[in-house]
């Protein structure tokens, strides 16, 4: 079983695409629309993080669905310049780095989001197929357990499962990788799951301003 796919360039192109992945990933776009639309400071609303869930606490649905757009658009964008010109194993070096971008940004002091805009974005250009299946996942979930951080969580954690389905053992090892980090990033809302603690969407308590998984 081939877990990544043939390398067919050189080493420094594959560094090349992972500090261009890490580039285009690290863009704030939630940060940048939440000031041009004089949203205010996304550091001094709900959680802080620069994910369209946080986007949307602004009151702006418009800001959010950009944000939500955009923060996939860039995975995309990375991966796809990526497969033109250098081939798989580079498009899962830019995807890898995209992510790692989004939610450790330099440039905001490596605090960022939480990935799962990005990581969808990636997994769609790598095999759209397994794209579409884990926003279905999401969906489903969604609404089923109305719950944003549990229906992310679950459609990442399908990432690899899907991946087994489609006969695409190439991605299983980067869709492990991918989703550890977006457990990661949510360790506080896995820990509210947990403790059945966790806000339902549109809920409003104590704990919403962290529920994000943007």
């Amino acid at each position: 079983m081939i877990l990544f796919p043939d390398i067919t360039s050189d080493g420094a192109t594959l560094i090349l695409w992972a500090i261009a992945g890490y580039g285009l990933g690290s863009i704030p776009f939630g940060m940048v629309l939440a000031r041009m639309m004089g949203l205010g400071n996304l550091r001094d609303i709900g959680s802080g993080s620069i994910g369209a869930t946080n986007v949307l606490r602004t009151g702006s649905k418009t800001a959010a669905a950009l944000t939500l757009l955009l923060d996939g658009g860039k995975g995309i964008f990375a991966v796809v310049l990526a497969q033109m010109t250098a081939g798989e194993a580079a498009a899962q070096i830019a995807a890898l780095f995209a992510m790692l971008g989004h939610c450790y940004p330099v440039w905001l002091r490596f605090r960022g989001g939480k990935g799962v805009a990005t990581l969808l974005g990636v997994v769609l250009a790598l095999y759209w197929p397994l794209g579409v299946a884990c926003c279905a996942t999401w969906l489903v979930v969604a609404a089923v357990r109305r719950i944003s951080s549990l229906s992310a969580l679950v459609a990442v954690a399908s990432s690899s499962v899907w991946c087994v389905v489609y006969a695409r053992p190439d991605l299983i090892a980067l869709c492990l990788a991918l989703t550890a980090l977006v457990f990661w990033r949510h360790r506080e809302n896995i820990a509210r799951l947990l403790a059945g603690t966790e806000p339902k969407i549109g809920q409003k308590d104590a704990h919403s301003d962290e529920s994000s998984a943007g």
